[in-house]
């Protein structure tokens, strides 16, 4: 391996060259106490940013096993290492000056959520820390200055490294505090399973977010304090008592005028499969790490889905048992998004009313007088929502503000009143028994076999020939075509967005070989990057910084979004 000093030999001696001559910079360079490893040098200033990695041995970091000795506690410090990173290294920012992208010094960017991320990886056997970023190498026009370069890699980059990735320079209580929340995390969600609860909600959450495009905490929020009847008790291994609301598996109704705060509840619990950061006011916001949120999705992809459980007898014959359509309708989607969340083994529905179908929500008693259930070939889910709790075990959280026909089936009522939960089961009860209740069907439920056999794409032959690129959160483009993640909304950063396309790629390439079913392909892609890091999704070439872990679900969701996806 190569010293700092032949690194700073090699820049001075290309200074003033053309920007191509950066190239002789790749390789691994001992620092002292870490290694610098330049992966990808850019092809000229404007282009995408250089790649960089910093590895700082275990025996040299010593971080106590104690931190990282379990996958929750590792992803928290690892989230906490390379927040702090972050907030050194934009002190330097463009602080080294030249044409296009020089100077500039990036990192990966956390938001409210922990994530395990390829930015930043600790050795769960030695404790090495492993920081990725990029870093434009300066040049004037496309002539390289190195001088910037130098103090860049030389002083800058020295500073940030000393600050953030050795233990003995962090702040210990504060490093403590975050892998105890880690552990409490943990605790309350082995206790939902034990309890048999889908969610909790602890009292002194603050759920509202700052804004559409924030999601700090409001500022004044009214604190979420639990119905007496639906609390209950946690001693938490850290911070010891707490109480809170715990929503019980079965079927939960959220009802309430507008703005009192139903859809801001649901959303705290479609981003509860997450753990999230101190004092982001959902800390102890924890739900079954299964749930999926259900909606209307018009104008989706669907392929080989079996959505007979909620729709048949289509006027034009078409098979619902595989069914397949570029353009679904609002019912059909949220009919297939159904059954696809249960292909992808959640225990928990998440339904806001306000994002639905109606018709495959409810068919209230007069328009089932006028169109009877022989010329209807949707069967709305207010009829499947018992059995599926009752014969899968599929709890249902659902938000309804305009009907009360779910009233009947409900197990428990829960009324948003000005952000403060009261539980009205009986009284909402007792006021649906005089209207009539929905009729529901006595035919055993059918499941679908959920053997859907992807084959690879066309287009995968050669991995270098593969294009792709992340639009944001909400999609990206693999090759020719875009998948659209819009409505998949408990993807909760960008960079799982980067790594569905990664994941995707990878599959097409290695596991689509038309014996494997979906269930059997994502199982295999969870295990690889569980035991190997999100880079294994690389093949070998430079990952860059900017992966994040998704959950198995969004996983499933990518694959079905994919049109360019054949089915054997």
């Amino acid at each position: 391996m190569k010293s700092n000093i032949d690194l700073k030999n090699t820049l001075i001696s290309i200074n003033r060259r053309s920007y191509p001559a950066y190239k002789d910079t790749k390789g691994s360079y001992q620092f002292g106490d870490y290694i610098l490893n330049i992966e990808h040098v850019q092809g000229d200033p404007f282009a995408s940013p250089s790649r960089v990695s910093i590895l700082v041995p275990g025996g040299k970091a010593c971080f106590p096993a104690a931190l990282y000795d379990l996958p929750h506690k590792r992803i928290a410090l690892q989230d906490h290492l390379i927040r702090l990173f972050h907030q050194e290294i934009e002190k330097y920012n463009f602080k080294a000056k030249g044409s296009g992208k020089s100077g500039l010094i990036a990192v990966s960017r956390p938001g409210q959520e922990v994530l395990e991320r390829s930015a930043c990886r600790i050795s769960p056997e030695k404790g090495d820390v492993l920081v990725r970023m990029e870093i434009g190498f300066p040049a004037n026009g496309r002539t390289i200055n190195s001088q910037e370069l130098i103090k860049i890699l030389f002083d800058f980059l020295p500073d940030c490294i000393r600050k953030t990735l050795y233990c003995k320079s962090l702040e210990q209580k504060r490093l403590l505090s975050v892998i105890q929340l880690a552990e409490d995390q943990e605790y309350i969600r082995s206790q939902l399973k034990k309890r048999e609860l889908a969610a909790f909600v602890a009292n002194g959450s603050v759920l509202p977010r700052e804004s559409g495009i924030s999601q700090r905490p409001m500022k004044g929020a009214v604190p979420f304090v639990s119905p007496a009847s639906l609390e209950i008790v946690m001693e938490l291994p850290h911070t010891g008592t707490i109480r809170g609301m715990g929503i019980r598996k079965g079927i939960t109704l959220i009802v309430g005028g507008g703005y009192h705060g139903k859809s801001t509840l649901l959303k705290a619990l479609e981003l509860g499969v997450y753990n999230h950061i101190a004092g982001d006011g959902r800390e102890f916001v924890i739900t079954d790490a299964s749930a999926v949120k259900i909606r209307a999705e018009d104008g989706r992809s669907i392929q080989n889905t079996d959505i007979s459980m909620f729709i048949n007898n289509l006027p034009n014959g078409k098979d619902t048992h595989a069914f397949c359509t570029e353009d679904a309708s609002g019912s059909t989607s949220q009919a297939a998004n159904v059954m696809e969340a249960m292909e992808a083994g959640t225990s928990l529905f998440l339904i806001d009313e306000d994002t639905c179908a109606t018709n495959f929500m409810i068919r209230d008693e007069l328009m089932q007088r006028v169109v009877h259930r022989d010329q209807e070939p949707i069967t709305p889910f207010i009829e499947r929502v018992q059995m599926l709790f009752q014969t899968q075990g599929i709890s249902s959280i659902m938000v309804a503000g305009s009907s009360g026909s779910y009233f009947h089936v409900a197990d428990c009522i829960i009324q948003m009143d000005r952000y403060i939960p009261k539980e009205i089961t009986s009284f909402a009860k007792e006021e649906a028994s005089r209207f009539p209740a929905p009729e529901l069907p006595d035919e055993a439920l059918s499941m679908p076999a959920f053997s859907r056999i992807p084959r690879a794409a066309r287009g995968f032959r050669g991995s270098d020939r593969i294009k792709m690129k992340t639009l944001g959160r909400d999609a990206f483009s693999i090759n020719r075509d875009t998948v659209d993640l819009r409505y998949v909304e408990q993807l909760a950063d960008s960079e799982q967005t980067a790594a569905l396309s990664f994941m995707l790629k990878y599959a097409q390439m290695h596991y689509c070989d038309g014996k494997r079913n979906l269930r059997e392909i994502v199982s295999e892609l969870m295990k690889l990057v569980q035991s190997k890091g999100l880079e294994a999704l690389a093949d070998g070439s430079c990952p860059g910084s900017d992966l994040a872990m998704p959950r198995p679900q969004e996983v499933f969701a990518c694959f079905n979004r994919y049109r360019g996806q054949a089915w054997k």
